[in-house]
C-alpha cells in the first residue's frame, strides 16, 4: 500500500472515475454504422455531422451551427465570421486556458487580457469596460469550469460600444444563464469536444450562431473558402478545411440524449461536496455567477485561504488519493503572449486566484456523492498538518 505523505493510509485507495466513459449501445451502433457505410469524411454524403450541428444549435436557442475540427478553430473562425481581422482588439479574461487568446492571434488580432470578478473569476464586466479603445471588436467571455459568466452585462457592455460577443462555452455545455442556454447569448458560441470534456470525441468543436449571414461566413472560412450552395471548385474567399469527421460526430451525437444525466450527477457530487466541506474552514468553493440556473460543473474550483501552502496541499492531496488541479497561470503572464503582441490590463484578481485557487476535475465529479467525503476528509487531513 502506498503511505500517505504524513505516514500511514491514504484516505482512498480506490481508483476514481475514468474520462471519458466507457461508450455506450448508441455511441457504438452509430460508429459501426458510419464505418461499415465508409462515409467518414465530412464531405462523403453522411448525415451525422449535420444532425449533430443541428442538434446543438436547437440546444443553445439558435438556428445555425457548424462543427468543426476543435475549438481553438472554432474560436478562430467565429471571429472571422464577425469580422474581426488584422488590427482589430479582442478582450478576454485573465483567467482561462491559453487557446482563448492564441484563437484572437489565429485570427490576426490582438488579444486584450482583461480581469476577472475578484469572487467568481469570470470575465469583469467593469474590467471589459475599463479595456475597450477604438480598436475593439469583440469581447470573450468564457464560462469557466461549466458556470455561464454574467452575460447580460457582458452584453450590455458589448451594445454600448458596438462589439461582437463570442462565447468561449468550450467547458459549458447543458449549462444556462437565466434559464437560457449558454451559447446563444452573443453573436456566435463555440463548444468543445477535447478529451477532457463534457463530450468528447478525442477532439472537435461546434460554433453556434443566430444569423445567417455570420453562419454562411463561418461556414465558408471552415470549407476552403466556399460558398453554401456554391461550386464545389469555387472559392471566392480565403479559407481552410476545419471540418469535423462522421466517425467523431457518431460517438458525439448520442452523448447528447445523457448530457443531462451527467450534468446532475455532477451537481449532486458538488452539492454534497459543499455540506462535507463545512468542516475544513481553510477551503471555500468558487461561487457561480450571479444569474447561473444550470451549472454543468466541468471542474469544481476551491479556494484556498493564504496561508495554505499550496504547492505542499497538492501534494499531499495527491498522496491521500484525491488528485487535484493547480489550474490556470494569468493569461498576461504568458511570455509566448506577450511577445507575440497581447496587451495585457492590470489583473490582481486573476494573478490572486493562480496563487490560491485548485481544481477538482470533471472524473471525480462524476462519482457517487457519498464519495464526496472523500475530498473533504482528505483536506482536513491535511491541513492540519500544513
Amino acid at each position: 500500500m502506498t503511505l500517505a505523505i504524513h505516514g500511514g493510509a491514504p484516505v482512498r485507495t480506490r481508483p476514481w472515475p475514468s474520462w471519458p466513459p466507457p461508450i455506450d449501445p448508441a455511441q457504438r451502433a452509430l460508429v459501426t454504422e458510419v464505418l461499415e457505410s465508409g462515409l467518414w469524411g465530412a464531405t462523403q454524403g453522411g448525415s451525422v455531422v449535420a444532425d449533430l450541428t443541428a442538434a446543438f444549435a436547437r440546444r443553445s436557442g439558435v438556428p445555425y451551427g457548424v462543427a468543426v475540427g476543435n475549438a481553438t478553430l472554432g474560436l478562430f473562425a467565429a471571429l472571422r465570421g464577425l469580422g474581426v481581422g488584422r488590427g482589430d482588439e479582442v478582450i478576454v479574461p485573465a483567467y482561462t486556458f491559453v487557446a482563448s487568446a492564441t484563437a484572437v492571434l489565429l485570427a490576426g488580432a490582438v488579444p486584450v487580457v482583461a480581469d476577472v470578478d475578484p469572487a467568481d473569476l469570470h470575465l469583469s464586466p467593469r474590467a471589459v469596460e475599463d479595456a475597450v479603445t477604438g480598436r475593439t471588436a469583440a469581447i470573450m467571455p468564457v464560462h469557466l469550469a461549466g458556470s455561464p459568466a454574467a452575460m447580460d452585462p457582458l452584453n450590455e457592455v458589448a451594445a454600448r460600444h458596438g462589439l461582437a460577443v463570442v462565447e468561449d462555452a468550450a467547458q459549458a455545455h447543458g449549462a444556462t444563464y437565466r434559464d437560457r442556454p449558454v451559447g446563444g447569448l452573443g453573436d456566435a458560441g463555440v463548444y468543445s469536444f477535447q478529451a477532457s470534456k463534457a463530450m468528447t470525441a478525442g477532439e472537435g468543436g461546434l460554433i453556434v450562431c443566430r444569423e445567417q449571414a455570420v453562419h454562411d461566413r463561418v461556414w465558408s472560412t471552415c470549407n476552403l473558402g466556399r460558398e453554401p450552395g456554391g461550386r464545389w471548385y469555387g472559392h471566392p474567399s480565403v479559407g481552410w478545411n476545419l471540418r469535423l469527421t462522421e466517425i467523431q460526430a457518431a460517438l458525439l451525437l448520442p452523448w447528447l440524449d445523457r448530457l443531462d444525466e451527467e450534468v446532475d450527477r455532477r451537481n449532486a457530487f458538488c452539492a454534497a461536496f459543499e455540506r462535507e466541506l463545512a468542516a475544513v474552514p481553510q477551503v471555500s468553493v468558487v461561487p457561480r455567477p450571479e444569474g447561473t440556473t444550470r451549472d454543468s460543473r466541468h471542474l469544481l474550483m476551491l479556494r484556498l485561504d493564504r496561508d495554505v501552502d499550496r504547492e505542499f496541499l497538492l501534494a499531499a492531496m495527491a498522496a491521500e488519493g484525491v488528485p487535484l488541479d493547480a489550474g490556470y497561470p494569468p493569461l498576461g503572464s504568458m511570455a509566448a503572449l506577450t511577445a507575440g503582441g497581447t496587451r495585457a490590463e492590470p489583473c490582481p484578481a486573476a494573478e490572486e486566484a493562480a496563487e490560491t485557487v485548485v481544481w477538482v476535475r470533471q472524473s471525480m465529479l462524476m462519482e457517487a456523492p457519498e464519495a464526496a467525503s472523500d475530498i473533504a476528509e482528505a483536506l482536513a487531513k491535511v491541513l492540519s498538518k500544513d
